[in-house]
């Protein structure tokens, strides 16, 4: 693994719609966020934040990019590691992509020079993914809370 990008590509049987607005919807991050969500109004220049399930800040950030329901680009900085925060801020790029009757999810988190929010992320985002996967699929994220440390 790099020390400045992580990439992650998975296949949903969804459609890039519902898909969307699982990634934009508080309620719905919820259920597969490990119970943490999203707040945003969802426009280029709005603030961005990633909540813990106890109302703390866990990321902020800010919207680059958005284009419904293809691809969203989010500046983000980690909040509640002081040694993470120090690194300031990764960008992270979904891009939705219809393949049949799949859509095909890519996530890029990236630096500009070596950050340790990414050796974090590339242990968080694999199991963010999988219990959005899950939820979609199934009807059912994964319960697990994140660990604070």
């Amino acid at each position: 693994m790099s020390e400045n990008r992580f990439v992650y590509v998975t296949y949903i049987r969804t459609t890039p719609e519902k898909l969307w607005t699982a990634l934009t919807d508080p309620e719905f991050n919820r259920q597969f966020f490990l119970c943490s969500y999203q707040e945003s109004d969802w426009k280029v220049g709005s603030s961005w934040k990633l909540v813990f399930p106890d109302g703390s800040t866990a990321d902020t950030g800010e919207i680059l990019e958005i284009d419904p329901p293809k691809r969203l680009v989010i500046k983000w900085r980690n909040e509640w590691l002081p040694e993470v925060k120090e690194d300031g801020y990764t960008r992270c790029t979904f891009t939705i992509e219809p393949d049949g009757e799949l859509v095909k999810l890519a996530v890029i988190h990236e630096a500009d020079g070596p950050h340790k929010l990414i050796a974090n992320v590339s242990k968080g985002w694999p199991l963010v993914l999988a219990s959005l996967k899950s939820l979609i699929e199934t009807g059912k994220g994964f319960d697990r809370p994140p660990s604070k440390g």
